[in-house]
Formats: structure tokens, C-alpha cells, sequence
């Protein structure tokens, strides 16, 4: 199963927002984090994809090929998802940051993981008699 640019997206927009509803400000006002999302500026939205973009993206590919079931989304073990992470992380860094690295990273594919919409199924799309 590959990604399609859409799924891309929505993962990377659930990483986000899992990144920004740690945020203090969005934590002390115990407002929800689609509004906050929503109310966020397209360019402050950008800059927070921009820097997610190098960490997450590189994982989703680096992760197996699953048979993935219409009504359903991609499941990964989290060994398969730690082997991914472990495979795109340099070797930069002494013993710790790696480990705080690490522990980031595979926090940010599981939430990326969690925002993936369900699978369509292509042969029950249905086309309007217009197109």
C-alpha cells in the first residue's frame, strides 16, 4: 500500500495538530485544537507542516507495503513503525538526543498514523450523471 498525496496530507496535518495541542497556550485556554487549527494563519500552518514534513514524510514512505481493506486505515505494529524511525535517523547526535529523537519521532508517525482517512473503496465510487 502506498500513500496517496491526500492521506500524505491528512497525516501530516495530524501531526501537527498533535504537536500544537501540546502547546501551553492552546493547553491553558482548553479550547479544541480544530478550532485553534482553523483559526491558525496559513503561513504559521505552513511553517509547522514545513518543519514536520522532514520527519514524518520520510517514516510513512520508509514504512512496509499492507493490504489495507475499504472502510479500514493502514495498521502498523510498533515495531514496524520504530524500525522505520530507527532507519531514517542519522547518526548525528550522541546516545540521549538519538533516544529523545527516536521517541519524538515515532510519537508524531503514530499521531500522523491516527489522522490517515479510512480507505474508499474505488469500485463503489459513484460518479454523478454530470461528469
Amino acid at each position: 500500500m502506498r500513500f496517496t498525496e491526500n492521506e500524505m496530507t491528512k497525516a501530516l496535518e495530524g501531526a501537527a495538530k498533535m504537536v500544537m495541542s501540546t502547546q501551553r497556550e492552546v493547553r491553558k485556554s482548553g479550547r479544541d485544537v480544530e478550532d485553534v487549527w482553523r483559526e491558525t494563519g496559513r503561513f504559521q500552518r505552513y511553517q509547522l507542516l514545513d518543519s514536520l514534513a522532514g520527519q514524518v514524510l520520510p517514516v510513512l514512505t520508509a514504512l512496509p507495503d499492507v493490504e489495507v481493506e475499504p472502510g479500514t486505515r493502514p495498521t502498523f505494529s510498533h515495531a514496524e513503525v520504530e524500525a522505520a524511525v530507527e532507519q531514517q535517523l542519522g547518526e548525528e547526535g550522541g546516545r540521549l538526543r538519538r533516544a529523545v529523537v527516536h521517541k519524538t519521532r515515532v510519537a508524531l508517525v503514530r499521531a500522523a498514523l491516527a489522522a490517515l482517512p479510512v480507505r474508499q473503496d474505488p469500485d463503489a465510487l459513484i460518479v454523478p450523471d454530470h461528469l
